[in-house]
């Protein structure tokens, strides 16, 4: 394509070498509609297409004409607000929107959502995109345009009748607005792509089907068995396995896989997702979401030796914030067009919530997708009524399959007590038949409990007694605590763990604890290691210590440190301590949480813990705790003039709730075996700004800290902004053995779980 006509109105223009390549803007339009309507197959193509025709019908408006022709490039596409003029940028998406209102009244609203915030995100609609609209000013850019038009056709359309998928249910229509706009929203980012930079299309392309890689899988699945030593535990892993298998060829809904820890839930859940994409032939990837990102590496890492072409990882490491984005990170922006994702519980539960396009745009590829959610204990209590609201929604609607994975099953049933009510997941699908006796049979532990859960102990006597073992694991509720426990311990054999510790970092540490273990094992006089923990390693390490220690917490932390204890059950039991730390938890969940476990625990002092327990201890924390906190189901609920609260809703859906904007992400020089890579990828983060490739290899050197510690560090001149809001920790400071300086702020609940 080589330079058009001066009339011929124009989507974008790029340069190759000295040669203009325009991109006329009908063709841009009707790429976008088709593509969009593809993505929306299952949820309203008609919507979609018409969304995508009329996105960027503002663009024909003489000014953005003379702009585009002026100010070349991407940026020239980009709107950072509805009334455009930030950096001189045109506001193009109002007129389509308006036009949509215009021609279809109130139905026309759900179109102005999509159109109007294509590029700046959705918005609330009667304190935000409804006066908006009315103001004169967006009349006039209509009226240029439609001035500007030589074939009127384009306006003409009749009215899209797509039903809303589960409109009438709790946050329905928000959710089937927010899956339109990211099909809106990916058609627009890869047909822009495809013209601006012709090769990367290319690079996207080359993964295998989802069906593809269940012969890699099976194969690495009779090898790991064949080489398996022989005991209970393994024989358990392989009937897991088998189980899930089988389980597999039910209709598609929600399945759950309650296995205690160590019973192989990670590679029995991948074999049930590839199973059931096998045998119903629809689904297109497989969503394993984690709760921490400190583990996150580990399970990433795990199905990459599998599947090494297959898997995307994404999280919060990864990400530019808003104020960051530019039309190179726009562009870079992940859309999870993969088989494999691994994600966390935070990336895609605020997804589901979001109004920024960077963040929606990868929901459409929720569609017809099989969703692991591990360790669903820890979903957030606050909001657990909008999360199973959306889990719901997408497992009734979209061809979603939910299996829910844990050694601590929650109660996620709906159930309805005096002054409250849960809407939760129902009609599920059992895949181990009998989860108690299964428990019995990897009854790998036996339970000490305090005989008094009023006395408090001491970290000197707490360390005097941990200094008596040979090989002992701690885990504690506070980064400070684990900071103070260490301290007191003999130096040799001590080792500390928290997300004060870089990616890089922890996984290094994690490899050598293992393999000190293994030495341990036969040695005459084994090597003490004693290592305190904060509760990262309660998800997905497989740690193998003769003997835990755990601080009073919920029932379900209790049983997930103990999980780290005789894993491989080369003991006949092993031991898991439980103590009373020196300082209670905050007052709030975490509190109820411990109390509960109290009531519970009692005088019985059981020496094992079954599933029925868990299910009692759930029952009762969400009969006490608010399930919606922060009311998102309300802000969610359309009026009868299809105005929503959206932007309200994505503001308040916090997981990690702080007292101001967030956890911050900074990063630090963390050099092993005197590697110095990370000097070199900061520097160029300091010179060119975030790239894809750069901020993944970043993430594993990346620390999210909570508002308060990042602002001290900022304070006291410990951090170096390398590029505006982007933070590193200043050489020299990073400590070797315990990561970021931390300097406690007393009662803090965010020093918590970190």
């Amino acid at each position: 394509m080589t330079q058009t006509s001066a009339h011929t109105a124009l989507a974008h223009i790029r340069f190759d070498a000295s040669e203009q390549v325009d991109h006329p803007l009908a063709e841009h339009l009707q790429a976008v509609a088709a593509l969009a309507a593809e993505f929306a197959e299952h949820c309203g193509a008609d919507w979609a297409r018409l969304a995508g025709l009329w996105h960027d019908l503002g663009k024909y408006q003489p000014r953005f004409q003379r702009y585009i022709r002026t100010v070349n490039g991407v940026e020239a596409h980009i709107e950072t607000a509805l009334d455009g003029g930030g950096s001189g940028r045109i506001d193009h998406s109002s007129a389509g929107a308006l036009h949509a209102l215009d021609r279809f009244g109130t139905r026309g609203r759900i179109l102005a959502y999509l159109i109007a915030g294509h590029h700046c995100g959705l918005d609330n609609w009667h304190d935000g995109l409804g006066p908006r609209l009315d103001r004169p000013a967006k009349r006039t850019l209509l009226d240029a345009t439609k001035s500007a038009l030589t074939d009127t056709s384009l306006l003409d359309a009749e009215q899209p009748r797509s039903p809303v998928p589960g409109g009438r249910e709790a946050g329905g229509f928000a959710l089937w607005l927010r899956l339109l706009f990211s099909c809106l929203v990916d058609a627009d980012f890869l047909d822009t792509e495809a013209f601006m930079q012709p090769q990367r299309p290319a690079a996207r392309d080359g993964f295998p089907a989802l069906t593809a890689l269940l012969p890699a899988f099976d194969a690495y699945m009779q090898h790991k068995q064949r080489t398996a030593a022989a005991g209970p535990v393994n024989t358990v892993r392989a009937e897991v396995l088998a189980w899930c298998r089988a389980a597999a060829s039910q209709p598609p809904g929600v399945f759950t896989l309650n296995v205690p820890t160590g019973g192989g839930k990670t590679l029995a859940s991948m074999a049930f997702a590839l199973e059931h994409a096998r045998h119903h032939g629809r689904h297109r990837r497989v969503i394993h979401v984690i709760p921490y990102t400190s583990i996150i590496e580990q399970t990433a890492d795990v199905f990459r030796a599998i599947f090494p072409e297959a898997v995307v990882e994404h999280h919060a490491s990864v990400e530019v914030s808003a104020e960051q984005e530019d039309a190179r990170s726009r562009l870079a922006c992940e859309n999870w067009d993969a088989p494999v994702i691994v994600t966390t519980t935070v990336q895609l539960f605020e997804s589901l919530f979001a109004v920024r396009t960077s963040r929606c745009r990868k929901l459409h590829n929720l569609i017809d997708s099989i969703i692991v959610l591990d360790e669903a204990q820890l979903l957030p209590v606050a909001l657990l009524q909008p999360i199973l609201d959306v889990l719901r929604l997408l497992t009734r609607h979209y061809g979603v399959t939910l299996l829910i994975a844990t050694a601590t099953q929650p109660a996620l049933a709906s159930q309805s007590w005096f002054g409250g009510e849960l809407r939760g997941l129902d009609a599920v699908h059992d895949i181990v038949a009998d989860p108690a006796a299964l428990q019995q049979r990897l009854d790998r532990v036996r339970y000490r409990w305090p005989a008094d859960f009023n006395q408090r102990c001491d970290w000197p006597t707490l360390a005097a007694t941990l200094a008596g073992h040979d090989a002992v694991l701690t885990v504690v509720n506070r980064r400070a605590d684990a900071a103070a426990l260490y301290h007191l311990l003999p130096s040799e054999g001590r080792v500390h763990l928290s997300a004060l510790m870089c990616g890089a970092h922890r996984a290094r540490v994690i490899d050598d604890i293992r393999a000190r273990l293994q030495a341990q094992r036969g040695a005459r006089a084994p090597a003490p290691l004693r290592v305190v923990s904060t509760q990262l390693v309660e998800a997905g390490v497989d740690f193998d210590f003769p003997r835990v220690y755990r601080a009073l917490a919920g029932l379900d932390s209790i049983a997930q440190a103990a999980g780290r204890c005789n894993r491989e059950g080369q003991m006949p039991h092993g031991e898991v301590v439980v103590f009373v730390p020196p300082q209670p938890a905050p007052r709030g969940l975490l509190r109820n949480a411990e109390q509960i476990t109290i009531s519970q625990i009692g005088e019985q002092a059981p020496s094992t813990l079954l599933p029925e327990a868990f299910r009692q201890f759930f029952a009762r924390l969400y009969r006490e705790r608010p399930l919606d906190a922060r009311d998102i189901a309300t802000m969610l609920e359309p009026d009868n003039q299809l105005g929503v609260r959206l932007r309200d809703a994505a503001e308040a859906f916090r997981l990690i709730d702080n007292e101001d904007s967030g956890y911050r992400t900074i990063y630090v020089r963390y050099r092993p075996d005197g590697d110095e890579s990370i000097d070199i990828w900061l520097a160029q983060l300091r010179r060119d700004g975030p790239q894809r490739w750069l901020m993944r290899s970043l993430q594993r050197y990346a620390v999210s800290l909570p508002p308060w510690h990042f602002r001290q560090l900022l304070e006291r001149g410990d951090l170096e902004e390398l590029r505006p809001d982007i933070y590193a920790l200043r050489d020299g400071l990073y400590d070797a053995e315990l990561g970021v300086p931390l300097e406690e702020r007393p009662n803090d609940p965010q020093s918590l779980v970190m």
